[in-house]
């Protein structure tokens, strides 16, 4: 069964950043600075997606 895209328990804001290590087995901490640099490049549109995965995505304990 593969897995899926939830919030994570190893979180440091949300768990948006650390569901999306887990799904795809990368290190949270890549992940983390990815997003940071591409709100900073980026600004509102990252941000409104990040809120967005945030409101979506199931909690880890939900499944």
């Amino acid at each position: 069964m593969s897995k899926r895209l939830c919030l994570s328990e190893n979180k440091k804001l949300t768990g948006v950043c650390g569901g999306i290590a887990e799904r795809f087995d990368f290190e949270p901490a890549i992940v983390r600075i990815v997003f940071v640099l591409l709100a900073l490049l980026f600004r509102w549109p990252i941000i409104v997606i990040y809120v967005v995965l945030w409101i979506i995505l199931p909690g880890s304990n939900n499944m």
